[in-house]
């Protein structure tokens, strides 16, 4: 009886965690459909690539927009509301140099932020509980 109860115990475990994950995919992928369904303008995604490339956006925020907390925080995937993004690149806050329309143009702002929200979302994080 006991080994049955530690089985059930762990499948309870591993079934709530399947529906909790998911959830939180379904969710995402809401998330990813509201924001390219939203006022951002069209862009290219090979061009937003290029482009992030050539300004070296990688360098701090890692060549999936995954970012880092040493060098800079996540940009990709789903990305802040366009407008949004498209202050912060203009007048950064912190260490990030500003981008003006002169240095990126709004086109350009376009396809970094297509390309941004084409990244794939990163893998699921396992909870302690089942490591």
């Amino acid at each position: 009886m006991r080994t049955f109860r530690v089985g059930s115990s762990a499948t309870l475990v591993a079934l709530a965690m399947a529906l909790i994950f998911g959830a939180t995919g379904a969710r995402s992928q809401n998330a990813a459909q509201a924001a390219k369904s939203g006022d951002a303008p069209a862009g290219n995604v090979e061009a937003g690539k290029r482009i992030y490339n050539k300004y070296g956006c990688y360098q701090c925020h890692g060549r999936e927009g995954q970012g880092s907390s040493i060098t800079g925080p996540r940009v990709g995937p789903n990305p802040i509301p366009y407008e949004s993004f498209s202050s912060y690149v203009r007048r950064p806050l912190r260490e990030m140099p500003p981008y003006t329309s002169k240095v990126v143009t709004d086109q350009e702002m376009a396809d970094i932020y297509a390309f941004l929200q084409s990244r794939p979302q990163p893998p699921a994080t396992m909870p302690a509980i089942l490591k």
